[in-house]
């Protein structure tokens, strides 16, 4: 049920490298991970961005906001000043960018499907699609572990998802399991649960995993939890520590 990579990188590099940007990529690959989980969400004029937050301020300086600008504008932005000084101009990168960047590399991807509140549908549809377009290749040849895994904590996001792409693979993030999380998991045809591993009990991991279901978490910093979890069936997690817990360590 999990046939991806196991310990993935957190937004890029982790605590090494600014969040969400080809320099996080390259801190990544230089831990030895071929794996990552970031973020997309859409621009003003509708063009899916490597971002995590909707609003300017922490990762880009300033005022505004993603759905308030422009792709073009986003993309001359500095992305890793906040970070360090080695890393001022680093980008804002183009979702295609970031995509195609990975899979030179042969990076996988976890793709969290962010959108800014009240563009839920769009942003589900649009990822789907230019995703389908961009792994046309890898759909045709059948092999799911060539394909990167589209989640969300949106609902709305996922089912867009689902209705525009149905045969990319889905996983529905949460921060808490709800008791009937299945029901929901069935209705948007979820391959995956992902959830905050400090509200994961070996109990409900059980569950989960006789369900049928990945079990993946976030974010897991310390090696003892992440041997903990892995004792209890989880498939996978994403960490900001690639210097402590390196991609061979399941």
């Amino acid at each position: 049920m999990w046939p991806y990579p196991k310990i993935v990188a957190h937004r890029g590099g982790g605590t090494l490298a600014p969040e969400n940007t080809l320099a996080g990529l390259r801190a990544g690959l230089a831990y030895g991970f071929r794996a990552v989980e970031f973020d997309v969400m859409l621009s003003r004029d509708g063009i899916g961005m490597v971002m995590h937050d909707p609003e300017f301020g922490r990762t880009v300086a300033g005022r505004g906001s993603v759905a308030g600008t422009d792709a073009v504008e986003l993309s001359y932005m500095d992305a890793g000043s906040w970070f360090g000084p080695q890393f001022r101009d680093e980008p804002v990168p183009f979702f295609t960018q970031f995509v195609d960047y990975c899979k030179a590399q042969r990076i996988w991807m976890n793709i969290e499907i962010k959108p800014v509140p009240g563009h839920e549908q769009a942003t589900g549809d649009w990822v789907a699609r230019q995703t389908r377009s961009m792994f046309a290749a890898e759909l045709a040849a059948g092999d799911p572990a060539a394909l990167p895994l589209l989640a969300s904590f949106s609902v709305m996001a996922l089912v867009a998802a689902r209705d525009a792409a149905p045969e990319l693979p889905r996983a529905w993030l949460l921060e808490r399991v709800p008791e009937h999380w299945q029901a929901q998991a069935k209705a948007l045809g979820a391959v995956a649960i992902h959830t905050n591993h400090k509200h994961l009990t070996a109990e409900l991991a059980g569950a989960i995993k006789r369900a049928g279901y990945g079990l993946f978490c976030y974010t897991v910093n310390e090696p003892a939890r992440a041997r903990e979890i892995l004792a209890w069936g989880v498939d996978g997690f994403c960490t900001d520590r690639i210097d402590l817990i390196g991609p061979g360590f399941a």
